[in-house]
């Protein structure tokens, strides 16, 4: 059976850290989500409501592209798990893909934060089938909530639609 650990190690100073950067990666993530295409702009969201004990899950978000993962890690930290989907050449989604995974890394960098917070993201495992694992949490959805990113058009395309118009 699992115990509940103390708030304090849950609100310490590294963990609330790791929990905004998280967050600040979150919000990035769905940013470079906000597309044209409808079916990349779904995702599962899965958020733990009460007090995260070790080995839970905080906050994930499956994406058909990308993969994004808050947990409680058993060292009594909360730890980043990413993933994205594998290209084998580059193409369209490659940008989003790489923006995604060089802004982990930008976020969670020692110059980034006022705690060293490096060794937060974890490499221990890394998704690299957004798809089959969206599809997968979609069949047997039993944790997550479905989401849709509103689409936001970029500047360019703004005024090419209203050049339309």
């Amino acid at each position: 059976m699992k115990q509940k650990r103390p708030a304090i190690e849950i609100l310490s100073p590294y963990n609330n850290s790791v929990r905004q950067a998280y967050n600040a990666i979150y919000r990035h993530a769905k940013q470079l989500l906000s597309l044209e295409n409808e079916e990349l702009r779904f995702g599962l969201e899965r958020e733990e409501r009460g007090q995260p004990i070790v080995g839970t899950i905080i906050h994930e978000f499956v994406n058909p592209l990308l993969y994004l993962r808050l947990e409680y890690h058993p060292t009594n930290s909360f730890a980043i798990h990413y993933g994205f989907e594998e290209s084998k050449s580059f193409n369209q989604f490659a940008k989003i893909t790489a923006s995604f995974v060089r802004n982990i890394y930008k976020i969670t960098a020692k110059e980034s934060t006022e705690i060293n917070i490096e060794d937060s993201v974890r490499t221990d495992y890394c998704i690299y089938l957004c798809s089959e694992l969206y599809e997968y949490a979609e069949e047997r959805n039993k944790h997550h909530q479905f989401k849709q990113i509103k689409y936001r058009p970029t500047a360019a395309k703004r005024k090419q639609m209203q050049a339309v118009a």
